[in-house]
């Protein structure tokens, strides 16, 4: 090859260079400059390759391509304050913790569950009073007598079926979480308060609903001397459920209300409660009539809003229901995980629906049902058979075997970052497949988004925040939670 030929190939791989930028120190004009703050990120992945795993952290910054899809965040543009994500510790799950785990399990697996740092971070708990259908030895209250007798002076109320095992883990939970909040509900009155003489099914004898109503604060009297505060109590745990199989009772719209205005709120003013929200309704996202009455009452000026569960419906009910009533707050109070199910399709139906769903129609809860089951489901007491805990305690091994589920996950993904005190913020969300996600900005200032991509496949998008943004690439049916100050 000539030296003519040489020249001229040099000059015009030069030129080229030049063109795209490779043959000066000087980056093009429009490509990205990262410019702060870091973006901390954790993901988990539908086929649990990544679970609640810290990944590479991200930068904001200007120029570049965004991706089409585009997460624009808004810290001026603010909602309703979160009071907490967590399950139920109910009989059941309290039983397995405290007596198949021996006792280092037993602290480990708590610190993990409520604490802040290194946990996932569970900032709320949601209390059955009495039996539900996971008790360990069949049904029980506060103030059980003989069949065929009555108590209305409450002279038989004791809580030392809580204080042998349910008291002191949550005593421990709040030693962990001190900011943790605790909700009650009874799943049934006591039997002589029922006019079917049994805590399976049936109405409330209208003569002991002020004795119901002392009941509600003998309980809270009770729980305090013991060092535990509760922060909401509802009348009746899915108040249109009555079965025979499990502790229950049947309780109209009207029958709540009047119970509220009449008996509850009175009570709890009298005896120095009156700071305890009131939750009304409890029950399913397919009924908006039944909360809205309760706002329409005289029972509206006591109650804090209403609360929803998962089992039927779906969650615009809460919106709907909020639309109506936009001074009344929603909570969102019971779900249950079903064992044999998908991680990945429960990953992303959980976030879609709870963590994202919820919370975007204005819940200021997200609350599972048993924080932890043993390897069968149970104990259980005449209830569901295939529920499924938040954790699963194997006792066939010795030690137990804990197992964290898909809602272990999921809620951590949300608890972990977005801390009691939260404000959700604006974002937009995409519908029809795109990116979902919520955000929140913690009482520090710092900001939480939880996003998922619930398609087959992965999907980019950017995070647009104060002018700058980032791009990421999130796998498929997957999560992943970014927190920046």
């Amino acid at each position: 090859m000539s030296r003519n030929i040489r020249v001229a190939i040099a000059a015009a791989v030069t030129a080229v260079l030049a063109a795209c930028g490779g043959g000066s120190s000087t980056a093009p004009a429009n490509a990205f400059t990262a410019s702060g703050p870091a973006v901390q990120v954790t993901v988990t992945t539908g086929d649990q390759a990544l679970l609640l795993a810290p990944q590479a952290a991200m930068t904001f910054g200007t120029g570049g391509e965004p991706a089409m899809q585009q997460v624009s965040v808004n810290s001026t543009l603010r909602y309703q304050t979160l009071d907490g994500i967590g399950a139920s510790l109910t009989d059941s799950a309290a039983w397995v913790i405290a007596h198949d785990l021996d006792a280092s399990q037993r602290d480990a697996l708590m610190r993990e569950l409520f604490g802040t740092s290194g946990g996932i971070g569970l900032g709320l708990l949601r209390q059955p009073m009495g039996a539900s259908d996971f008790a360990v030895n069949g049904n029980y209250s506060y103030d059980d007598v003989p069949a065929g007798q009555a108590d209305p002076q409450l002279a038989a109320f004791s809580i030392a079926h809580d204080e042998a095992y349910i008291i002191p883990l949550l005593q421990q939970a709040l030693a962990i979480n001190p900011a943790l909040k605790l909700m009650a509900v009874p799943w049934s009155p006591p039997a002589w308060m029922k006019l079917t003489g049994t805590m399976n099914g049936g109405g409330i004898d209208p003569a002991y609903l002020p004795s119901l109503a002392q009941y509600f604060v003998r309980f809270l009297q009770a729980y305090q001397q013991d060092g535990i505060a509760v922060y909401a109590v509802a009348m009746q745990n899915e108040p249109l459920n009555s079965t025979s199989a499990y502790p229950s009772a049947a309780v109209a719209a009207d029958v709540e209300a009047g119970f509220i205005a009449n008996n509850l709120a009175p009570a709890l003013a009298g005896a120095n409660f009156g700071a305890v929200k009131i939750l009304g309704y409890d029950h399913n996202w397919d009924n908006t009539a039944y909360p809205e009455s309760l706002l329409a009452s005289a029972a509206a000026q006591y109650l804090a809003g209403t609360a929803f569960h998962c089992y039927g419906g779906d969650v615009s009910a809460q919106l709907a229901v909020h639309d109506a009533y936009p001074d009344k707050d929603i909570w969102f109070t019971e779900c249950s995980g079903t064992v044999g199910s998908d991680f990945a399709g429960d990953l992303v139906w959980n976030t879609e629906n709870l963590l994202i769903g919820a919370t975007r129609n204005w819940a200021r809860s997200v609350s599972l049902w048993n924080l932890a089951l043993d390897e069968a489901s149970g104990p259980t007491n005449g209830g569901c058979m295939g529920c499924r805990g938040v954790v699963t305690i194997d006792t066939r091994t010795v030690p137990a075997t804990i197992t964290r589920n898909v809602e272990y996950y999921a809620l951590g993904q949300l608890a972990k970052f977005a801390l009691a005190g939260a404000v959700r913020i604006d974002t937009n969300s995409f519908a029809g497949g795109g990116i979902e996600d919520v955000a929140f900005q913690n009482p520090d200032g710092s900001i939480a988004l939880l996003t998922l991509n619930p398609q087959a496949t992965r999907q980019s998008f950017s995070v647009a925040w104060q002018g700058k943004y980032f791009n990421y690439t999130l796998p498929a049916q997957s999560v992943a939670t970014f927190t920046w100050q």
